[in-house]
């Protein structure tokens, strides 16, 4: 019998193709704006370090917004993944959206879920798909939010093909994500429920994810950091992580910073989203009030004194009211996020389109 059970598994065994492996960089790389990082799949540049405030670069470390884009005519796929932190999820976020990946197929019309493995540990191995018809499709992998990645490998059976996919046209330019742990992705299940995420996929574009937990506050050294980016449009969305009396002192200074080493790029002014639990939470509500009037008059001044290609994405569109989109009336739900990326879809859509050297609202 101890033969029957030995035989029968060395026959499944030899009848596992063995996998090839490709390194996450050998293939398209979207997400990440430096290629000088010290760290293979880091946010910021390694001459960061030092010069932006220490949280900034630690939470620079994480991997959010990093996606892999592939073709492959493979029947299945596999992902290894080595994680730099062994906290694999926080309170109030799941593991996959912490420290997981999200595999995404083009069906031709657009992007569509695929599987999200859950971590177990520091270093990770997951069958994303099989029973695949041996045919080209498109793939996208994105890294996970809140934690670092050491390494990240797609496995395919050997003899299939696996390739990176068309780099984009030179003149089809990133949308850069400038803001707060919103905008770096809490509480998304997964990584490709964050808004930036969702932006990119609904605008087939390249989305840069600059979001930095608690820290998001309209830091000069981020205005110098963002302007190396050659990019479509900025968001600048940090008023989350400030008061009133904070974004008074900064706003027009980090615009004028942005504007100044990057004359024509549309900039993208975004309001504080309204707190779920405002109508029972004075404190927020007051919140809210100072810190959006600070950045309306803020916008003001800067259009007063002929700053065009300025927009602004008022907070009250970027949630409902009803409260179900978020965590803890702050952090969106994946609900939250699909909701926050329509609102900035609307914004951006005539802003990518039209090019236009007008102030908007």
């Amino acid at each position: 019998m101890i033969l029957a059970v030995t035989f029968m598994m060395a026959v499944v065994q030899a009848e596992t193709p063995p996998m090839e492996w490709t390194d996450g960089h050998d293939l398209r790389v979207e997400g990440q704006a430096w290629t000088e990082t010290k760290a293979p799949w880091d946010r910021l540049p390694a001459k960061a370090e030092g010069v932006v405030r220490d949280p900034v670069w630690n939470l620079s470390r994480q991997s959010a917004g990093i996606a892999l884009q592939f073709r492959t005519d493979a029947p299945e796929i596999h992902v290894r993944w080595t994680l730099t932190s062994d906290r694999l999820e926080m309170a109030h976020m799941p593991a996959t959206g912490v420290s997981g990946v999200d595999l995404y197929l083009n069906d031709g019309n657009a992007w569509r879920w695929a599987n999200t493995p859950r971590p177990k540990a520091k270093e990770n191995t997951a069958r994303m798909v099989s029973g695949l018809e041996p045919v080209m499709r498109d793939w996208m992998l994105y890294l996970p939010l809140y934690n670092g990645v050491e390494s990240i490998e797609v496995g395919v059976p050997a003899g299939a093909t696996l390739e990176p996919m068309p780099s984009r046209p030179a003149d089809e330019l990133p949308i850069v994500f400038y803001g707060t742990s919103i905008t770096h992705g809490a509480c998304a299940s997964r990584p490709g429920m964050c808004h930036v995420a969702i932006v990119g996929r609904d605008l087939d574009r390249e989305v840069i994810n600059l979001g930095f937990s608690g820290n998001g506050t309209m830091d000069l050294e981020i205005a110098d950091l963002m302007a190396e980016i050659d990019a479509a449009v900025y968001i600048v969305d940090c008023l989350p992580n400030l008061t009133g009396e904070r974004t008074a002192k900064r706003a027009v200074p980090f615009v004028k910073r942005l504007r100044g080493l990057r004359p024509d790029t549309p900039i993208v002014l975004v309001e504080d989203r309204t707190y779920s639990d405002n109508h029972v939470n004075d404190n927020r509500r007051k919140r809210n009030e100072g810190n959006r009037a600070a950045l309306q008059a803020a916008w003001k001044t800067l259009r007063d004194e002929g700053m065009t290609n300025l927009y602004y994405l008022e907070g009250d569109t970027l949630l409902d009211a009803d409260g179900d989109s978020t965590v803890d009336g702050s952090h969106p739900t994946d609900l939250g996020f699909r909701q926050q990326a329509d609102a900035f879809i609307e914004v951006l859509g005539p802003v990518l389109a039209s090019g236009s050297t007008e102030s908007g609202r």
